[in-house]
């Protein structure tokens, strides 16, 4: 396997070789050519030959969390619902406490999935009926202030202006009115939490935040990888002309936009040991939140 300076989900390199080797070889896949495509969170892993992407749930992830996300995603596949498909196969798979999944392999243009393909398959996802087992309730600030319990690289300075950044947010989101129906939301829809079909079609992937909540949350995120990441706000109102509502005209936009930037700040900052080299991002995220910068580009991590 190709290897890297990363710690890809929290894993040693050869602690990933080892998991990977015995989970494949409980599937009857072969290994041999696996090469890593991402190791931010999860490690994904792609065996190019058997066609499968292979998913590392990261360190400390619940394996019962695992069996509800590959529970969730067979019963989208009944739906005909647009997912990147799970490989036929018994899973997960766990080895040594680790849950490993298994998904077909789809090769991907050198172009990511624009937000406006992400309209239709999230609009769909919204107004799904619920699945028979309980999601997990969509909760960003208690999920903000774990992620801050966590964090090793900022000083004690800018880790107490996080928390007062959160307890002034957390007083505004009391206050916010919804003006959709809640229901089934993707958590972190985004141009790489999607890919192309040999077809022309985008199918959402990376449904390890699946949750019950407000569909404001999606929108809003798609809103702040296009106004953050350089994509722009012409191409977010084509999603949103798309999807048939736009995030940033309601009253509690600039509060959900809030909290879901200040959600991926911490996340990225808790992991720096894992992604060398991030921390200089983050800090450029934190002196944008303290200038009140909104936007201030950022370099996707």
């Amino acid at each position: 396997m190709t290897t890297s300076t990363q710690a890809p989900g929290g894993f040693e390199t050869s602690e990933m070789h080892r998991l990977l080797r015995r989970a494949c070889a409980s599937a009857g896949l072969d290994a041999s050519d696996a090469r890593l495509l991402r190791g931010h969170t999860n490690a994904v892993v792609l065996l190019e030959r058997e066609g499968v992407v292979v998913k590392i749930a990261r360190r400390g992830s619940r394996v019962d969390d695992v069996r509800r996300t590959v529970a969730f995603v067979r019963g989208l596949t009944d739906l005909a619902f647009a997912t990147v498909p799970l490989l036929a196969v018994e899973q997960p798979v766990v080895v040594d406490g680790h849950a490993v999944t298994f998904w077909v392999y789809l090769p991907q243009p050198s172009h990511p999935v624009s937000a406006e393909q992400l309209a239709e398959p999230l609009r769909a996802l919204h107004a799904l009926r619920q699945p028979e087992f309980a999601l997990p309730v969509r909760d960003d600030i208690r999920a903000i202030r774990r992620s801050i319990s966590a964090i090793t690289c900022l000083p004690s300075t800018s880790l107490a202006f996080l928390s007062e950044h959160t307890d002034r947010l957390e007083t505004e989101l009391a206050g916010v009115e919804f003006a959709l129906d809640p229901g089934t939301i993707q958590g972190d829809p985004q141009h790489r939490n999607a890919l192309h079909t040999p077809d022309g079609r985008a199918v959402l992937c990376d449904w390890d935040t699946v949750a019950f909540g407000q569909p404001e949350w999606d929108l809003v995120t798609v809103e702040v990888h296009c106004r953050r990441f350089g994509h722009g706000p012409r191409h977010y109102s084509r999603f949103a002309d798309t999807y048939g509502w736009d995030v940033r005209a309601w009253p509690g936009y600039a509060t959900l936009a809030d909290i879901r930037e200040l959600r991926m700040i911490t996340t990225n900052a808790r992991k720096t040991h894992q992604t060398p080299g991030s921390l200089d991002e983050v800090e450029h995220r934190v002196e944008g939140l303290r200038s009140a910068d909104r936007h201030l580009p950022w370099t996707i991590l």
